[in-house]
């Protein structure tokens, strides 16, 4: 086979970009009939997530006046197209990642910083009252979480001596005594990544007894199908990033892949038990709750790190 047609294929079946909308609908499956457990309840059957995609986008499309069509056709395929980008940086189906270079971490972190910043402009742009409190409550608090998420993932890079995910996975596998290290990170990730999918107790830009469904009111259609895609992408990517990063990814053999794939759907379960198990917090609390527990525990990490490295390495 050509190198080039085992690079498209590479890139757009597996692990690219078929592959990672499989993962993601399996993961949304996992997250709803896992919440739905933790409440007594059966849950949905597993083609759920592909059948409610399908049926939005049936939908009739509206675009409100005074929005851009363009606008409003372009900003999810935005959103989507920056997850998936992040996913060809994060070790899948082999111990390095299909794309790797020292620093892509910083990439990865801005990738994922822009769906939230998608989400702001849908909302800004849209002309609904709910959709600009709502855009506004997602920049706010997106210069909270993102603080201690990003500081929780520098800890791991600081024990490998490398900013790239692929080698801090290897170092993570190479020296298991990093996970208890970085513990405390693994903690405040997992709760960033929750705040930064806008789930409960983090809801408060889609808080829907109040601002309807936040900065997606005015959104119907293809476009809210590609919004909620980007949504499942994007919790999929963050659950593969923190796996990589702090469990050491992919581990040797042929059931590397396997693992990951359990690895990252546990997280996921996680994600839903915090969802099942707390209530939604007004905006100023998550503001309070980033700045004055994530952030000096991220910081704790940190310097954690920094003693160990210069004590054991």
């Amino acid at each position: 086979m050509a190198p080039v047609v085992k690079e498209l294929l590479q890139l757009l079946i597996f692990p690219g970009f078929v592959f990672l909308i499989l993962f993601a609908w399996l993961a949304e499956w996992v997250d709803r009939k896992a919440y739905a457990r933790f409440q007594n309840r059966l849950g949905p059957p597993w083609f759920q997530p592909f059948a409610d995609f399908l049926k939005l986008l049936a939908k009739e499309e509206i675009v409100p006046a005074g929005l851009s069509r363009k606008l409003a056709n372009w900003l999810p395929v935005i959103g989507l197209a920056s997850v998936a980008t992040a996913f060809l940086y994060i070790p899948v189906w082999r111990t390095a990642a299909a794309s790797f270079f020292e620093g892509d971490l910083i990439i990865v972190i801005y990738l994922l910083s822009l769906p939230t910043l998608v989400l702001f402009l849908a909302g800004w742009y849209s002309t609904n009252a709910f959709a600009g409190v709502g855009a506004t409550r997602a920049i706010t608090q997106l210069i909270s979480y993102e603080v201690p998420f990003i500081l929780s993932l520098v800890a791991p890079a600081i024990l490998a001596g490398s900013m790239s995910i692929s080698v801090i996975a290897a170092f993570a596998r190479a020296n298991p005594w990093v996970i208890p290290v970085d513990i405390i990170g693994l903690i405040v990730a997992i709760i960033s990544l929750q705040a930064k999918l806008e789930r409960v107790p983090f809801d408060a830009p889609e808080a829907e007894t109040e601002i309807v469904a936040g900065p997606l009111t005015e959104y119907t259609g293809r476009t809210l199908a590609v919004f909620r895609l980007m949504s499942d992408v994007l919790m999929v990517v963050g659950a593969g990033l923190i796996v990589s990063v702090f469990l050491g990814g992919l581990p040797g053999g042929p059931l590397g892949f396997p693992v990951f794939v359990l690895e990252t759907l546990a997280v996921v379960v996680v994600l839903s038990l915090i969802r099942a198990v707390t209530a939604r917090l007004r905006i100023e609390q998550v503001v309070a709750f980033c700045w004055r527990r994530l952030v000096p525990l991220s910081i704790i990490q940190v310097f954690v790190v920094i003693l160990v490295k210069g004590w054991c390495i």
